[in-house]
This record gives C-alpha cells, sequence and structure tokens, in this order.
C-alpha cells in the first residue's frame, strides 16, 4: 500500500502528540518551582568518546498544557520547521549553559514522577551562527536541542541524557524518529541538584 505525504503527516503528528503528552501523562499543570539548579557533566559517546563538558540547567517555570499544545499544533501542521519557529517563540522557562557559554532559553520543559524519583524534559531551539547558517550546510536541518534528566531518589543514581543538533522526522515505517547530527547524543553523569 502506497503512503501519501499527507498520510505520513497525520501518523508524524499523533506520534508527536503521543510523544509530548507522555511527559504530562501523570500530572496536572504544573505549578511553578523553586528556582532549580542541575548540574552535570557530558560525555561523550560514539564520534566523541572521551570528550566531556559541564552543563547547568535552570529551571524558572515549568511549561503550560497551553504550550504543549502549541508545540503539539504547530507540528502537526508544518513538521519540524513549524515546531522550531514556535519554539523560538516561547517564553524562556530557564537556561542551559555548557562550560565556556552564557547559555541557552529553555522554550520548553516539563516534569513527572518516575519509579525512583522524576523525570525532566526539555528541548529549546537550538542557535545557528552566522557562518554555519552561510554555509546552509546539513547542520541547519538539525536545529533544535533536548536534554532527559532522571532524578533518583538515590542521587548517586540520577543520570541523564543530552541531545545537541536534533531534528524530528518520519522514517519510512512511518514512526516519528529524533535524529541526532553528528556524534550523537551525550550521556550525562554526576548529575546534582544544587
Amino acid at each position: 500500500m502506497k503512503t501519501t505525504r499527507s498520510s505520513c503527516a497525520l501518523i508524524a503528528g499523533i506520534l508527536m502528540t503521543v510523544v509530548l503528552t507522555m511527559a504530562a501523562a501523570k500530572i496536572g499543570p504544573q505549578d511553578k518551582p523553586k528556582r532549580e539548579v542541575i548540574q552535570a557533566q557530558a560525555m561523550g559517546q560514539n564520534r566523541a568518546a572521551g570528550k566531556t563538558f559541564n552543563v547547568t540547567v535552570s529551571i524558572e517555570s515549568y511549561s503550560t498544557p497551553d504550550d504543549q499544545k502549541s508545540l503539539i499544533s504547530a507540528f502537526n501542521q508544518g513538521g519540524q520547521a513549524a515546531l522550531s519557529k514556535t519554539l523560538s517563540k516561547m517564553p524562556s522557562q530557564g537556561r542551559v549553559a555548557v562550560t565556556g557559554t552564557l547559555g541557552y532559553s529553555i522554550a520548553y520543559v516539563r516534569t513527572f514522577p518516575s519509579e525512583n524519583g522524576r523525570t525532566i524534559r526539555l528541548i529549546t531551539d537550538r542557535p545557528i551562527r552566522f557562518a554555519e547558517a552561510r554555509e546552509n550546510g546539513r547542520s541547519t536541518d538539525y536545529d533544535l536541542s533536548a536534554i532527559e534528566l532522571n532524578l533518583n531518589n538515590d542521587k548517586a543514581k540520577s543520570l541523564g541524557s543530552l541531545i545537541i543538533g536534533l531534528r524530528v522526522k518520519v522514517d519510512k515505517d512511518n514512526q516519528l524518529v529524533f535524529e541526532s547530527y553528528g556524534s550523537g547524543p551525550w550521556k550525562l553523569v554526576n548529575v546534582m541538584e544544587r
């Protein structure tokens, strides 16, 4: 059976809805937290093996259900480009800073309980530097970044992952996939809440 572009977009939209709503499935509206600061060490994997840097996540507030609906609607209507544009217009919920930078604004962040603690998921647009935009290479298609932090009640077991360049797409089996540019996901270790 041959699938059309519109049916692929519909399937991708449904899958994106599932992914974004998973973070809110067990909780209702999220209260504004006291400012949270979480630090971790990013360890490269695959082609980036052996490389490390520090990451600091500062959360001022969590995204609302309306923010979630806006992202789902944007992806359903225009895929990655519309999702990226919507994220870039969202008010900042905090900042993510890597060693040696001022950091980047967090566009969307949610938290939900897990079996042994809680999970924080955030996504933001990835700033494209001038030289990268001028070259207009393949990397400009990966204009999102995402972090997942698994905060365990046993602090020594807290872990996470970071994808610096991310693209959301539909694969040949009509499944929504998150594709990482370059070295793939970075493992976050030594995760500490401050």
